[in-house]
């Protein structure tokens, strides 16, 4: 067909009705950008198609669904194997809804998986993506992470909460446990903030201090109390790296590790018998039950009575603060709160298979936790006053 003869009366009379032109147009419009697409790729590859070039990745075709002016056809998009190629006219992931990266994003981050996601967007949205598309979009997390992981800390920290998480991943063609280390620092303006997260082997004080050094290392020149669980040599461990730091351990890890040697029939009787101890006014009066608690249960739970007795100088710091600083730091409550979240976000992942995917799952989870900490803690005017009070000189605000 001549140039001259398109579109003429004479030609356009060959078209029984408006559908035939249309189906007409349709296909120009298709074979037009498949011979466009194929010009941009000789160009980036430096040969054509047929070329013999044994050495250059070779050429594929795959569809991809384009928004014309009529409806969606199925064009040809080629590509290399490699795929370095990026097409102008017609860009990967071009035909993407608005928004749709944050959606996937934001179901991972809930612990669906990538099957899900894929499901749930073809359901809801109407929009196919390939479980390997959702997982590349899932991977650009990693570039935060890093980001985030390595942003400054604030130079004091009035409260700091540590603790591990263990969860299974893959290593080595065998799967293992590793630890989620975490901590939560309280700003000086009453806010929480997650200051890192931290990937090892099954939790230890000599890991801690590797992460009690990073801390140091982005900003932290001083934490006034430490709130952690009673982990073997975590205490002198923090010691080392500040001093200074007040370490309170967890009463609510105490009550459990305790809890562990007793049978059943006396568990009622022991906790309330326990709780006499954490909930009494002062620290005479705490030691006053604690030695109650030892007469009456040590020769038949030794082990639960020395627990208590062992760990007693870290147990009982709380008591040196006024009650509104003690409701804060006697226990590590609120990061097993965060904890419970990230448990829930990722229970439906019964193992990882490498150490980026549990780290982006967990991170993940924390961001999606901590949305709501936008409001100082719980009568913070009060708090902060105490503070300044008994740690004048360290505070400054």
């Amino acid at each position: 067909m001549k140039k001259e003869e398109f579109l003429t009366d004479e030609f356009l009379e060959q078209f029984k009705n408006g559908e035939e032109l249309t189906n007409f147009l349709k296909q120009i419009q298709k074979r037009g950008i498949e011979k466009i697409l194929e010009g941009e790729l000789n160009a980036h590859l430096g040969y054509a198609k047929h070329d013999k070039r044994p050495l250059i990745p070779a050429i594929d075709m795959v569809k991809r669904s384009l928004k014309p002016i009529w409806e969606k056809p199925k064009i040809k998009v080629p590509r290399d194997r490699e795929s370095s190629f990026e097409p102008t006219l017609v860009p990967k992931r071009g035909n993407m809804a608005k928004g749709v990266e944050n959606v996937i994003i934001s179901l991972y981050a809930k612990g669906m998986s990538n099957e899900d996601i894929r499901e749930q967007l073809e359901e809801i949205y109407n929009f196919e993506l390939s479980t390997s598309a959702i997982s590349r979009i899932t991977d650009r997390i990693t570039d935060d992470i890093t980001v985030w992981q390595n942003r400054p800390l604030e130079p004091v920290y009035l409260i700091v909460w540590m603790d591990g998480i263990v969860f299974k991943v893959r290593e080595d063609s065998r799967v293992v446990n590793k630890t989620i280390y975490i901590a939560v620092g309280l700003r000086r303006d009453g806010l929480k903030e997650v200051l890192g997260l931290w990937l090892g082997k099954n939790e230890s004080a000599s890991y801690w201090m590797s992460v009690l050094t990073d801390m140091k290392a982005r900003g932290v020149e001083d934490i006034l109390i430490t709130a952690t669980d009673n982990l073997n040599g975590f205490t002198k461990t923090i010691k080392e790296v500040f001093p200074e730091s007040k370490t309170q351990i967890c009463v609510i890890h105490q009550i459990r590790n305790a809890a562990r040697y007793v049978v059943w029939k006396d568990k009622k009787e022991f906790s309330k018998d326990q709780k006499a101890i954490y909930t009494a006014p002062n620290v005479q009066a705490a030691e006053a039950a604690l030695k109650d608690f030892e007469k009456k249960w040590n020769n038949k739970y030794r082990y639960a009575v020395q627990s208590w007795q062992n760990n007693w100088n870290e147990l009982s710091v709380f008591f040196n603060f006024p009650v509104e600083i003690r409701k804060i730091i006697y226990t590590t409550n609120l990061i097993e709160n965060l904890n419970g979240k990230i448990r829930k976000y990722t229970k439906n992942k019964l193992s990882f298979p490498t150490d980026q995917a549990v780290m982006k799952s967990v991170y993940l989870a924390v961001r999606e936790a901590s949305k709501k900490w936008t409001k100082p803690i719980r009568n913070w005017g009060v708090v902060l006053n105490q503070f300044l009070i008994i740690f004048e000189r360290r505070v400054r605000l």
